[in-house]
């Protein structure tokens, strides 16, 4: 994990309603800084009373803020210490709007909002990933989809611990239900990871892409010769052909080869 190499290459990023929601509570974005640094993220909130949309966009916007400020960091200690810290931030801000709302109001509807959130941040040669929630990051190499992340759910534990198998878990009636989330707990739960990169593709998606298509469908989609932003708009397409039961929010980087 040198570090040594920085990657150029072209990016896209979109959030789409769908075909049954009633608003938009999904966020995504793409940046990078002046030391070559690419961020991803992608967010989807969730709460009563379309507060939703609040806890993802003060997820993002946090996230955003902390990339743009954030300076340059020699090892995977410091990034992994950077985006902890982001991301005790930003579930303090929520989850001390939903407390306060709470009082407030006297309806629990209108509280207990969250957002998950998924972030990659690429650094020369090396790449961190983050997540909370259900949100996904992939790779695509030689054409087939790598999932980066464990969706942390209630359905993902009892798949991960043998309780049921994965061709169950894509029917089960609990397969929404979230085993953590951004502003839901005054503690926080973080994944951070870390791993070599080479100019793959990276994939940041809400679960109203990956429930309406399956890896295949969007490893052929961000295979073709599309421009990124065309790639998106193919996926949420064709997302929302096969039904569009959910928010869509898509991040994308891809490499341009030297």
């Amino acid at each position: 994990m040198s570090g040594e190499k920085n990657y150029h290459g072209t990016y896209a990023y979109k959030t789409d309603i769908g075909r049954v929601r009633k608003s938009n509570e999904d966020q995504a974005v793409v940046l990078m800084n002046s030391y070559n640094e690419v961020f991803l993220a992608v967010c989807d909130g969730m709460g009563g009373a379309n507060k939703g949309d609040v806890a993802s966009k003060t997820a993002i916007d946090t996230l955003s803020t902390a990339f743009k400020k954030k300076k340059k960091h020699k090892g995977t200690y410091f990034d992994k210490a950077w985006i902890t810290r982001v991301f005790k931030a930003i579930n303090k801000k929520i989850y001390n709007v939903s407390d306060h709302l709470k009082a407030s109001e006297k309806d629990p509807h209108k509280a207990g909002m969250g957002s998950t959130a998924v972030v990659v941040l690429i650094s020369g040669e090396r790449m961190m990933i983050a997540n909370i929630g259900d949100s996904r990051a992939y790779l695509l190499r030689k054409g087939t989809l790598e999932q980066l992340t464990e969706d942390q759910t209630y359905v993902d534990y009892l798949v991960r611990t043998g309780k049921i198998t994965k061709e169950a878990a894509q029917s089960h009636p609990d397969r929404h239900v979230l085993t953590n989330a951004l502003g839901v707990f005054n503690s926080l739960s973080l994944s951070v990871k870390f791993r070599d990169y080479h100019g793959e593709t990276v994939l940041l998606c809400s679960d109203g892409l990956y429930n309406n298509l399956d890896s295949k469908e969007i490893a052929n989609i961000i295979s073709s010769d599309e421009r990124s932003d065309q790639k998106i708009m193919s996926l949420i397409a064709t997302a929302n052909h096969a039904g569009g039961s959910d928010n869509i929010g898509i991040a994308l980087w891809e490499c341009i080869n030297d």
